[in-house]
């Protein structure tokens, strides 16, 4: 397993001539994602044929965050605190998955998937018994990323499934990015699998956005309410320095002592990146993976330095018009 270094809500689009079953997706669909539903191919083309620009326009705005941070030094949080602010509609619009079904009658769903040739979300085709081999071939020729069934008895529950799972490939594409910020070091622990898995349960657990950085070493997440939390890494090689940043801004000999023994962190360089006056932050140390490599602690970052509810997912989400099936 390979931790995503990027992870952001985005969009779903379901195409499929019956809108009895369109409907039937409505409602098993979990209300807190953003599903658009189509009867016809040729408006679910031309919709996903405008994404490619915003796509690219995104990406382009990461790579800037990076690139500021390589050239001038300014820290990434900060940046990253306004890139969630300003970028919300753009962002959880583009649409992550498309789930297509194979039998239409004015074209068929790899034929629809043909015509989105830039468009670089996942795709998803549901196919009746006869056109299983069909699909097979498309997935192995890479066309899609999954095909499902539509006579299985368990359908609901394989398309939400491939669905959650699609949407964090689809978002963590820009891991690459991100990638460029760690050191070695950093980057070999992540690519731990076990690590990996830890970090990446934690995260989701509390968080629907994040990104991971190497300056300082942590992951960066905000919930669905735009509150913003700070997830620090820390490897237990590092605690004898942290603990020597601790003796330098005044720590008490008991927190020295339990930072050294990896039971306790302090957020120092959380604060030196968000310009905060106020005395440094401690909390309880947990231990990532298997062993001792890698410790981590969670942190909260006070509204005063965060966008808040302002291009939150859930204030964006109750924006949008409530689910139709567009005929």
């Amino acid at each position: 397993m390979s931790l995503s270094l990027f992870q952001s809500p985005g969009s779903i689009v379901a195409l499929d001539d019956d809108p009895d079953y369109l409907a039937m997706l409505s409602l098993v669909a979990p209300k807190e994602w953003y599903v658009r539903f189509y009867v016809h191919a040729e408006e679910c083309i031309r919709q996903l044929q405008l994404e490619p620009p915003l796509w690219e326009a995104d990406a382009w705005a990461q790579q800037e965050l990076v690139d500021n941070w390589r050239q001038t030094g300014a820290p990434l949080i900060p940046q990253i605190l306004r890139y969630w602010s300003q970028f919300a509609r753009r962002r959880y619009g583009l649409t992550q998955v498309c789930v297509v079904d194979y039998s239409m009658p004015s074209m068929n769903g790899l034929q629809v998937l043909s015509e989105l040739v830039d468009w670089p979300g996942m795709r998803v085709l549901l196919t009746g018994q006869a056109d299983e081999q069909i699909a097979v071939q498309a997935f192995n020729r890479g066309l899609i990323e999954q095909f499902i069934p539509k006579q299985a008895t368990d359908v609901s529950k394989r398309l939400i499934d491939a669905l959650m799972r699609l949407q964090r490939l689809a978002s963590g594409q820009a891991s690459q990015v991100w990638r460029g910020t760690l050191t070695p070091m950093q980057n070999a622990l992540l690519r731990q699998p076990s690590i990996a898995r830890a970090v990446g349960d934690l995260v989701s657990a509390r968080w629907v956005e994040y990104v991971v950085i190497g300056v300082p070493f942590g992951v960066l997440g905000r919930d669905a309410d735009g509150n913003v939390g700070w997830l620090q890494l820390e490897p237990s090689s590092g605690l004898e320095e942290l603990a020597e940043m601790a003796e330098s801004v005044g720590a008490k000999a008991e927190h020295l002592e339990a930072i050294r023994q990896g039971t306790t962190l302090i957020d120092i360089e959380l604060g030196q990146a968000l310009g905060r006056n106020e005395p440094a932050g401690l909390s309880p140390a947990l231990q990532i993976g298997p062993d001792d490599t890698l410790l981590g602690a969670f942190f909260e970052i006070s509204p005063r330095f965060t966008p808040g509810a302002d291009g939150g997912y859930n204030q964006w989400l109750a924006s949008q018009p409530a689910r139709v099936i567009r005929r």
